[in-house]
């Protein structure tokens, strides 16, 4: 893994406001959230995340695909530009539920998110606000994707329950 640290990027800002995910930021937000952020690069099949471990770092993807693998079965593929990964211990304190790895080569912002304790206090409560905006939308559309899976899967399951008997 190769690392770039940021500051004052002001291209890649302007990149990343134009990213889906970060758009409800000000450029002044993600700056300040750049400041506390690092570019990583991986290696096709290097691991980004380790299942079990704990840290305070989110992943946004610049480039890529990431393949998430919990229990040695993939439950997910990651591949739009924004996306996020590793948000869930952020948000309950747990250990990391699955591994991820790049697929092919890969290239993230990844954040140290800790650093919002360490804001002012109104720049935390309207920052954290933001940042939980965010968490909440990408669990929104992974919970609706995974609703619809799982109406696909007792779909099939009824079929082959009458195909049975």
């Amino acid at each position: 893994m190769k690392e770039e640290h940021l500051e004052n990027n002001h291209k890649l800002i302007t990149h990343l406001k134009d990213t889906p995910s970060l758009k409800f930021f000000q450029r002044k937000d993600l700056g300040r959230m750049l400041h506390f952020s690092k570019i990583r690069h991986y290696e096709p099949e290097e691991k980004i995340i380790d299942q079990g471990s704990y840290d305070n770092w989110i992943f946004f993807l610049v480039s890529g695909s990431v393949r998430v693998v919990k229990d040695e079965e993939t439950v997910d593929e990651i591949s739009r530009t924004g996306d996020i990964f590793g948000e869930m211990c952020i948000i309950d304190g747990q250990a990391r539920s699955a591994f991820v790895y790049a697929i092919g080569h890969v290239v993230c912002l990844a954040t140290d998110v800790s650093f919002i304790d360490n804001l002012m206090p109104e720049d935390k409560i309207s920052f954290s606000a933001l940042f939980y905006q965010l968490l909440a939308e990408i669990l929104a559309n992974r919970l609706r994707e995974t609703t619809m899976e799982l109406v696909k899967a007792r779909e099939e399951i009824m079929a082959l329950k009458c195909k049975c008997s």
